[in-house]
């Protein structure tokens, strides 16, 4: 297998998990980090025996593809110099912060034959791989992530930061287009909406409603999909799923049943990266494309505009 030589801009929080699970695949060497800590910088290279460049530009020619985590005003910026020098790139979520930056990015990715492929890491999770192979038509979904606060992420609202999450995956599992918005916010904690919740109805009918909250005392991070043919329930956090359906039973019952669905264990970010050293290498489509990352921020932006339109003073 061919070896990827990499690069990881942004060695933070969620930039060192990349390094982990790039220093555990066999097929990608470390060549570099950048950080704007010096520091911290430093000591990346220092646990994975790799360079620190002083900028990220300086990676160009030492890497094929790279790792972008750092926040999300810099992703344009960062993420275009790599995709114009021919480089791959695997940038978190989200792919930028208006529309313009997403477009300019995919448009680049697509005329040069480049992967590009968005962090949407529950894509990967167990619990919502075993998902595609039982859902059909949703028609009713709930969404709840809840998490205590961390002033790490409040660059942006909880609807970039948080319930992005959960578009992706409904847009991804309903594949229609959207009708019509309703959405209420609240700040608390920073000067960007901390809860929020959305109601989107789709073209097909289906209706999802979606709370994300950075200010709840406990975590959760579940997904609820009702269909005609039963409802799934996943727990993220977990990595559990409970999917039922109904069966005609003795006499003509009806019987709910539990499917018998295998999830798998494997780790979603290492996953998320494997998937992404395969399309480097086989120069197939990522499974998270620039496009998903647009669409999906399109959605989030729009709920961030009717948020403002209907704000609840505290």
């Amino acid at each position: 297998m061919k070896m990827i030589n990499v690069g990881v801009i942004g060695v933070g929080h969620l930039g060192n998990y990349h390094l982990q699970k790039y220093q555990k695949l066999p097929n990608s060497n470390i060549a570099g980090v950048v950080d704007i800590a010096e520091e911290r910088a430093r000591k990346a290279a220092e646990t994975y025996g790799c360079k620190t460049f002083p900028d990220h530009r300086d990676l160009i020619g030492a890497v094929d593809a790279v790792s972008i985590a750092v926040p999300t005003l810099s992703h344009h910026r960062i993420a275009k110099d790599f995709l114009e020098a021919g480089i791959d790139v695997l940038l978190e979520k989200p792919i930028a912060t208006t529309l313009k930056e997403a477009d300019d990015l995919v448009g680049i990715a697509e005329s040069k034959g480049l992967i590009l492929q968005i962090g949407f890491v529950e894509r990967f999770n167990p619990a919502v791989v075993a998902l595609e192979t039982v859902m059909e038509k949703p028609l009713f979904i709930e969404a709840h992530r809840l998490h205590p606060f961390f002033e790490r992420g409040t660059d942006v609202d909880v609807i970039l930061d948080l319930m992005i999450h959960d578009l992706d995956l409904i847009l991804h599992f309903v594949k229609s287009a959207v009708k019509s918005v309703e959405a209420v916010g609240v700040s608390v904690l920073s000067d960007k909406a901390d809860i929020a919740n959305a109601r989107l109805t789709f073209q097909s009918g289906c209706v999802a409603n979606v709370t994300a909250s950075r200010i709840t005392g406990k975590t959760m991070q579940k997904i609820r999909f009702f269909g005609t043919e039963g409802y799934h329930a996943v727990d993220y956090a977990k990595r559990d799923l409970v999917s039922l359906s109904k069966r005609s039973g003795t006499g003509g019952q009806i019987e709910i049943v539990k499917n018998p669905v295998e999830v798998g264990d494997h780790d979603p970010l290492e996953e998320e990266i494997l998937s992404f050293l395969e399309s480097v290498t086989k120069r197939t489509p990522p499974a998270v494309s620039g496009r998903d990352g647009r669409d999906v921020l399109e959605l989030a932006l729009l709920i961030t505009e009717k948020i403002k339109t209907q704000e609840i003073p505290l």
